[in-house]
């Protein structure tokens, strides 16, 4: 056995000694370049699943390129892992080294850094920021077509040495086997031979050596593997040179690609934001819901004034945390009294002192607690907050900025929704135009505000001429019934319009018993007709307070609204 091994190893060594493959083993040659656990694949698996945007991507780039499913994967996970790792480039089989550039470029720039703030963790987010790249990585696959050509004759030539590599093992192991056979046979010739008999007896030992076709077999073997080496190291050679060819525009499309992702997913962040959607309750919605939401986001009819919507929200939120000032309750000093929703501070503190405790509840029943005082306050309304919004055909006329006059009034009436819906109270919009032209959508207090149904809301337009009567006599028999129902009076209703109309004398006398027995209150807001809010005009009679909008950009010429509904 030593003399056959010796001679595996001259046949080896013959023109030098044969240390096998030097490419390795294709199943430890990595096809994603970004380091994965069970958990991010259980992630992409299941986006995966649920967005057909993803799955037709993948169609189309798989039908034109190679390899393009990991590169999507590791695309999705550059955005989805808090802190994405990459595989060294010795680590990647040499298919997916255009893949390792690509996403290593994407990772360089800044603009990927901002995109990774919205997709860090939402899946939705990162698949999203995917398909926003797509045209861009259709782009980047194309320059980098040579190099993906390339990259594809190195890996068939790095298989081919591979199992030439084996091949010689192959050879090495046969060869082995019959000199054993042959080492064996010899023995029992021998032993014959000792014994006096048998046709080797009295023959000279063999000498174990490897029999001449098995030596044979692994010199071609060797011979095949080095060649095989050699071609997939000039394989390697010309894939790494069109990978370096395509680095630049690979380096300026990566950037093209992380601006786009990030400036679509940022835009769908504000327009979730805008709409009252909060990051909480995108994150527990169905991936299919969330797709369908946003797209009825983006194809409403208010989509383009999602900033105007959410500046208005933002806006409100502001002024019901601010001190009531420069308008009717404005603050004038300190009095007594036992209202603890105007306590002063400091009355407040002997709360926290449990000696103190006993002489707060003395000055609390005795009415001698010390409250700020205002000057002309008004008790704000407890009943029902009606919106009433005028959806005639000139509503669609825009102002400074572009912004229509129907943007400014239905994101005036969602500001007011959320006012409702902080304060506990009761919301309703009556969207209106003709006399016989009205839809009235409801939103109680003790129900959740649906988002499908405030986009009904929102994006409903009747059209048509101006009627006041119509809508502020339904809000009058909408807050009818809730004192019917329960005892709640002093609503507020809140009329916005760009026109003016009369209204009959009979009607206001009727109008006036109701307000008088509900105690609500009439705001008016005319948008973009000065006129129609004058003195003398019809909802100068009719409001308790009334104000012009000419400038609808500015949100906040409605500011004191909201401080006092």
């Amino acid at each position: 056995m030593g003399g056959a091994a010796g001679k595996f190893g001259e046949s080896a060594g013959r023109d030098g000694t044969w240390p096998g493959p030097s490419a390795a083993d294709p199943g430890r040659r990595h096809t994603a370049a970004v380091v994965t656990d069970r958990f991010d694949r259980i992630a992409w698996r299941d986006t995966y699943a649920q967005s057909a945007g993803l799955r037709e991507l993948a169609a189309e780039l798989s039908a034109r390129y190679e390899c393009t499913s990991d590169l999507l994967i590791d695309a999705f996970l550059a955005a989805y892992k808090t802190g994405p790792r990459l595989r060294e480039r010795a680590e990647m089989a040499p298919s997916r080294l255009v893949n390792h550039q690509v996403i290593t470029s994407l990772l360089e720039t800044q603009e990927f850094a901002e995109l990774r703030r919205e997709t860090v963790g939402d899946p939705y987010a990162a698949a999203m920021a995917v398909l926003a790249q797509a045209p861009a990585l259709r782009g980047l696959l194309e320059r980098c077509r040579a190099a993906w050509e390339q990259a594809e004759q190195a890996n068939t030539a790095q298989r081919g040495a591979e199992d030439a590599a084996r091949g010689v093992g192959e050879a090495l192991g046969q060869a082995a086997d019959e000199a054993e056979a042959e080492a064996a046979n010899e023995a029992d010739a021998e032993a014959e031979a000792e014994a006096g008999f048998g046709p080797g007896a009295g023959s000279e030992a063999g000498s174990g050596a490897v029999p001449v076709p098995a030596d044979d077999a692994v010199q071609q073997a060797i011979v095949a593997a080095r060649a095989a080496e050699a071609a997939a190291r000039q394989a390697g050679q010309a894939a790494a040179q069109a990978l370096a060819a395509a680095a630049p525009g690979l380096r300026a499309g990566a950037r093209t690609a992380a601006a786009q992702a990030a400036g679509s997913v940022r835009e769908e962040a504000a327009l979730m934001r805008a709409w009252g959607v909060a990051p909480g309750e995108l994150e527990r919605m169905p991936f299919d819901a969330r797709a369908r939401l946003a797209e009825r986001l983006r194809s409403s009819r208010l989509a383009r004034w999602a900033e105007l919507i959410g500046r208005f929200r933002q806006m409100a939120g502001g002024e019901r945390a601010r001190k009531v000032e420069n308008a009717t309750g404005e603050l004038v000093g300190v009095t007594l009294g036992n209202d603890l929703s105007r306590v002063i501070p400091s009355e407040l503190a002997n709360l926290g002192l449990p000696e103190l405790r006993a002489v707060f509840a003395v000055r609390y029943a005795a009415g001698e607690l010390m409250l700020y005082d205002s000057q002309e306050e008004q008790a704000t309304g407890k009943g029902a907050v009606i919106a009433c919004v005028d959806t005639s055909h000139s509503m669609y006329e825009t102002g400074p900025g572009g912004v229509s006059r129907e943007a400014w009034a239905k994101a005036c009436a969602l500001a007011l929704l959320d006012q409702a819906r902080q304060a506990g109270r009761d919301f309703v919009g009556v969207l209106f135009s003709a006399a016989d032209k009205l839809q009235v959508f409801r939103f109680p207090a003790d129900e959740p505000a649906d988002l499908p149904r405030v986009l009904d809301f929102a994006e409903c337009f009747l059209g048509g001429g101006t009627s006041y009567q119509a809508p502020l006599t339904a809000a009058g028999e909408l807050l009818e019934q809730e004192f019917d129902d329960t005892a709640r009076r002093r609503g507020d209703i809140v009329m916005i319009t760009d026109d003016e109309c009369g209204v009959t004398e009979e009607w206001t006398r009727g109008w006036n018993d109701a307000k008088h027995r509900l105690g609500f209150r009439l705001f008016g807001v005319v948008v973009g007709a000065p006129e129609a809010a004058g003195s003398d005009s019809v909802l100068g009679a009719l409001c308790d307070n009334l104000r012009s909008i000419e400038d609808l950009t500015d949100v906040h010429a409605a500011a004191d609204l909201f401080r006092l509904i």
